[in-house]
């Protein structure tokens, strides 16, 4: 018998949400076959079956969010084994039912229980089943709520900060519903004299209704994950954001000179953005503070240089990683690129390729961007943001000139780099940029 686990997708990844089984009990699956889809705030992907045999018995529903490293299935490598974990479980039930008899004569011993009763009534704020976020417990703490009496109505009941919200300060409206449901609550929310600041809206958050001119719906699970990530993101790190416009006409004609000998002899495009990805690497290896993470008040050196690239996804955006970037060149970048966007967007990403990225790069400029000021991926200390290659007029020694330029933005963490690092970091991809003179192929 093997478990099936949930697996970790992420260094800061605590829990999944199963979306979807692809197998039922009692199919027969093989080692790497698809099995089951999940979501977490990294990436929404197929997990692969880590035995061949039969799928058993599930012990994780569809829509529900476990802990990582939880048993969801179990898997059989003989085909007859999965039914019967089935039977043993019915078998107690029937034992259980036909007792009932005899007791009914012991009717008398039945007064002395009242007393145990006691102590069950102190075990009454009990913490929900499903997992719950930081946020949700600070607020709860802070404002002295029993979380057992809260009705969580995100995904697998899972309590959410609107769930809160909605509990500690109902619709000021709905005032003579309240009371017969929900006693308690209503005497502590009447003191604060804050009524009147609760009828300006007219719909508290988290409890938008549709109308004829919109239309409300949840936000993914994805998009949740993204959104605290983002918001955590900008709360920890002092984001500082430096532009630099690079003229990447170098680039540009060495591009143009080897991109159809690229795509016939190796089948894929050759874009702009490995040659960053390159001249990115040699500048973590010149600066690499910028390669390092912060732990408390301890400065964390990577000994590695793993480049996480951003790819946007139709739900969301996620950050595959290529390991030891610094080994690779314009070529090898490229492939490592479209190799890890692609299977992003087929959801076929492993585990530990999204997780242990030392730096990010983000190509906004795919989009027509010309710069934008990027969050940074935590537990890192700087992205790069790489807005769109244009042709421009520009002055050169009093003339004017068309050169192909391109903004870089980086955004980096004040905590730990200065502006004057921050900007010696980015003229210094600039220059490799500029000066380009590494052959392609």
């Amino acid at each position: 018998m093997t478990d099936v686990v949930m697996p970790q997708m992420g260094e800061s990844i605590v829990e999944g949400t199963l979306t979807k089984w692809l197998k039922k009990p009692g199919d027969k699956v093989e080692r790497d076959e698809p099995l089951f889809e999940i979501s977490t705030d990294k990436v929404d992907t197929e997990i692969p079956s880590p035995a061949a045999g039969t799928l058993g018995e599930l012990l994780v529903q569809e829509g529900q969010t476990v802990q990582v490293n939880a048993i969801v299935a179990r898997i059989s490598e003989n085909g007859g084994a999965a039914a019967p974990p089935q039977p043993p479980a019915a078998a107690p039930a029937k034992p259980a039912a036909a007792p009932p008899p005899p007791p009914a004569a012991v009717a008398a011993p039945a007064p002395p229980p009242p007393a145990p009763q006691a102590p069950a009534v102190a075990e009454t704020p009990k913490e929900p089943s499903a997992p719950l976020s930081p946020l949700v417990r600070r607020m709860a703490r802070e404002n002295n709520i029993d979380l057992s009496k809260v009705a969580g109505t995100g995904a697998g009941g899972r309590i959410t900060k609107e769930d809160l919200e909605s509990f500690i300060k109902p619709p000021a409206a709905a005032a003579p519903p309240p009371p017969p449901v929900s006693a308690p609550p209503t005497p502590v929310s009447a003191p604060p004299v804050s009524v009147p600041a609760v009828s300006v809206p007219p719909v508290p958050i988290g409890q938008a209704q549709p109308t004829a001119r919109a239309r409300v719906e949840p936000m993914s699970n994805m998009r949740i994950k993204i959104a605290e990530h983002m918001v955590m993101s900008k709360r920890v790190s002092a984001h500082v954001t430096t532009v630099h416009r690079v003229d990447m006409t170098r680039v540009a004609k060495m591009r143009a000179k080897h991109k159809d000998d690229f795509a016939a002899r190796y089948g894929i495009s050759l874009t702009f953005l490995p040659f960053v990805a390159r001249a990115a690497v040699e500048a973590l290896s010149a600066f690499p503070i910028v390669n390092a993470s912060i732990d408390g008040t301890n400065i964390i050196y990577h000994n590695e240089i793993n480049v996480g690239i951003a790819v946007a996804l139709e739900n969301g955006l996620i950050v595959p990683v290529i390991r030891h970037a610094d080994e690779k060149n314009v070529l090898g970048l490229q492939r490592a690129i479209v190799d890890l966007a692609s299977r992003a967007r087929a959801r076929q990403l492993k585990p530990d390729e999204i997780q242990g990225g030392t730096f990010s790069i983000t190509n906004f400029g795919s989009f027509g961007s010309v710069f934008a000021t990027p969050i940074i991926n935590q537990p890192q200390v700087a992205i790069l943001g790489v807005g769109a290659v244009e042709k421009v007029p520009v002055v050169i020694d009093d003339a004017i000139a068309i050169r192909s330029q391109c903004y870089l933005a980086l955004t980096f963490d004040h905590r730990l780099i200065d502006g004057a690092l921050g900007d010696q970091f980015t003229a210094k991809v600039k220059s490799v940029l500029e000066n380009w003179s590494e052959e392609v192929l």
